[in-house]
């Protein structure tokens, strides 16, 4: 449908306005809430549909990992990332987790304040040890 964006210049409010394509650019555009004439069209974001194998491909790139073991809050802003791509239903500890990260603490220091996260013991859920050199 021909819904176009608008911003009245006037009293700042936004709306839209339906016009088929023939009254577009001939029709006069008055804002609902003032009735001016003095409106501007908006432009709105463009959206890209992406396959899911062309998103985890692009957050596989190895440019992106680039510095993060530094800085807590880029490994926070790419782990939400990652989260959000993968479209799938995350724990709650996942976004404390991120939410810590993107706030700047250490992952150390996350794992101090949340010791449950890395399961019994340190260990993970099998109940090895973290320091396991087993592989």
């Amino acid at each position: 449908m021909p819904y176009y964006p608008y911003r009245c210049l006037d009293c700042h409010k936004r709306f839209e306005v339906f016009l088929s394509y023939t009254e577009y650019g001939t029709r006069a555009v008055l804002c609902p809430s003032c009735n001016s004439q003095n409106v501007q069209r908006r432009i709105t974001r463009v959206r890209i549909a992406k396959s899911e194998e062309s998103r985890l491909e692009e957050l596989a790139d190895p440019s992106l990992l680039a510095g993060l073991e530094d800085d807590p809050k880029a490994l926070g802003r790419m782990m939400r990332r990652m989260g959000e791509e993968l479209g799938e239903e995350l724990p709650p500890e996942f976004d404390e987790v991120v939410d810590r990260l993107e706030a700047g603490q250490t992952p150390e220091e996350i794992e101090k304040a949340m010791p449950d996260l890395a399961g019994p013991e340190g260990g993970d859920s099998e109940g090895e040890s973290a320091d396991s050199d087993d592989f």
